[in-house]
């Protein structure tokens, strides 16, 4: 590493993922952002895109050019579609750079799954092999040191986050889960489509990839290492007429008989000592604008004893702890940092 600042270069600066590392970025106390980097957008000022940034981020576009990152970083965030961070992530590593990916292109370990849902050339099995895959508060310790950190997707950070401690203690019967997640119109990309069209997605909510979200063998491998057994989820994801936000509720039988009040002590005792996790008071459920632009992950719960099933609700902003954020995070757990390093934002409210 040179000097006290890690050096950090930006692949994908023009999504949104992109954008808001910079965000997060510029105000790490150890990061200094060395390169700003888009193939279709080379050589143009990053404010042309982002006129937000103006006298903040002052730099060009630079294309990708592996040697010419590698000389001028320590870390590289691969802030790109599936598909492309397989191709450059191989290189990044091969030049000695450490890669936290957010692309989704190395969180499954089975190749064939990989091909399977993305519908993408798997990368090599030795670089599957060697992503960590970096939910922080589930694996932080298997992150420090390494290599290369495949950053989770968003949707699986507050599935999981909200499932595992009942999955890991036993108290939820694994197959019984059924999960229904809403995530904001930015969780698309920048691209357009006619998904995101303001017509299309204004004043509507449509469910969206039903039983085919990439997402779903993610949360079920996961959840299959946490519980010792194959888990299979019933996994529905639905777009809503919002900027940032998802807000995955989940649905679960009980093994044995268990209350509200235990449930909230299981979870405080579970991520006692994380900051980013925040577990609601027996009655008080979360919502989205309560994490808001920040790196915050809210959890609450309700027992029905009638049915004797479980309802876990848990929200993160997407942008941030289902990307940047947690890629931030993921950065600080690598160098043996404190964690929450460059992240001490409180949630924007309204």
């Amino acid at each position: 590493m040179s000097g006290e600042l890690v050096r950090a270069a930006i692949v994908g600066s023009t999504g949104y993922g992109g954008v808001e590392l910079i965000r997060f970025l510029l105000d790490h106390p150890k990061v200094k952002i060395t390169s700003v980097i888009s193939a279709s957008s080379a050589g143009v000022p990053i404010t042309d895109g982002f006129p937000h940034l103006t006298d903040i981020l002052v730099q060009d576009l630079d294309g990708v050019d592996v040697q010419e990152i590698a000389s001028k970083a320590d870390v590289v965030f691969t802030a790109t579609p599936s598909g492309v961070s397989a191709k450059l992530v191989p290189q990044f590593v091969e030049a000695g750079l450490k890669v936290i990916d957010l692309s989704g292109d190395f969180r499954l370990k089975d190749g064939q799954s990989y091909e399977q849902w993305y519908k993408h050339d798997a990368p090599a099995s030795e670089l599957l092999d060697l992503a960590a895959y970096g939910l922080s508060e589930i694996y932080g310790d298997k992150v420090k040191g390494q290599q290369l950190i495949s950053n989770p997707g968003c949707y699986p950070t507050a599935t999981l986050l909200g499932l595992i401690p009942a999955v890991k203690a036993g108290w939820i019967d694994p197959s019984t889960i059924i999960i229904d997640a809403k995530s904001g119109v930015s969780g698309a990309g920048r691209g357009m489509s006619l998904m995101t069209h303001y017509s299309e997605i204004n004043e509507n909510l449509k469910a969206y990839k039903v039983n085919k979200h990439q997402h779903i063998p993610e949360i079920e491998q996961v959840l299959a290492d946490v519980a010792g057994e194959k888990v299979t989820v019933t996994f529905t994801t639905h777009q809503v007429p919002m900027t940032r936000g998802i807000m995955s509720t989940m649905y679960a039988s009980l093994n044995g008989s268990h209350t509200n009040e235990e449930l909230v002590e299981l979870y405080k005792q579970y991520y006692e000592g994380r900051k980013f996790i925040r577990i609601r008071p027996e009655g008080q459920y979360p919502a989205t604008k309560e994490v808001y632009g920040s790196n915050y992950c809210d959890i609450g719960f309700v027992v029905d004893s009638r049915t004797n099933r479980v309802t876990i609700i848990s929200v993160i902003d997407n942008v941030v702890k289902g990307a940047a954020g947690q890629a931030v995070q993921n950065l600080n757990l690598m160098m043996g940092w404190d964690e929450t390093l460059g992240l001490n934002f409180t949630p924007i409210y309204p």
